[in-house]
């Protein structure tokens, strides 16, 4: 469970932490996958059950903006969400395995050493080459879960 998150720079940003707004926060703190608002919304209606769904849509791209959660389309259709790994002490940083067959995510954090060598060198080549200071990167692999490929389709094929 991620845990250890303050409010402090929201305040600072001039936004007012609402109950609302830290229900959505926890809800995004507890959660082992991500979420997509509607997810949210569901969960946060059961805590909330006055909370509409454009408050989730609003406060999602608010925390956005603002760098507290990242947003990513998997192909699915809808955006899915989860907390920046920099806003959360136990939150460890994770490239993301996007199953195409049944859009299953996987967070994959066990990098080999040469993985992040490769990363760290192309950073630094990044900001010599372009000037540009890199915050944080997002890197997604698609292709076959494991499950999915026991499962072949009709013709055969992965």
């Amino acid at each position: 469970m991620k845990t250890s998150f303050s409010y402090e720079g929201i305040k600072k940003k001039g936004y007012k932490v609402t109950r609302q707004r830290e229900i959505i926060l926890d809800i995004l703190r507890k959660a082992n996958v991500h979420l997509s608002a509607d997810e949210i919304y569901i969960k946060a209606k059961s805590r909330s059950p006055g909370i509409g769904l454009t408050t989730i849509y609003r406060t999602l791209e608010m925390l956005y903006n603002l760098g507290y959660v990242n947003k990513y389309d998997f192909g699915e259709g809808r955006a899915r969400y989860e907390l920046n790994d920099t806003m959360v002490e136990t939150c460890k940083h994770h490239h993301h395995l996007v199953c195409l067959r049944c859009n299953r995510v996987i967070d994959y954090t066990d990098f080999v050493p040469q993985e992040t060598e490769l990363i760290t060198k192309t950073i630094s080549g990044i900001s010599r080459k372009y000037g540009f200071k890199v915050q944080t990167h997002i890197i997604q692999f698609y292709g076959i879960c494991k499950e999915c490929q026991k499962r072949k389709n009709k013709n055969g094929r992965l």
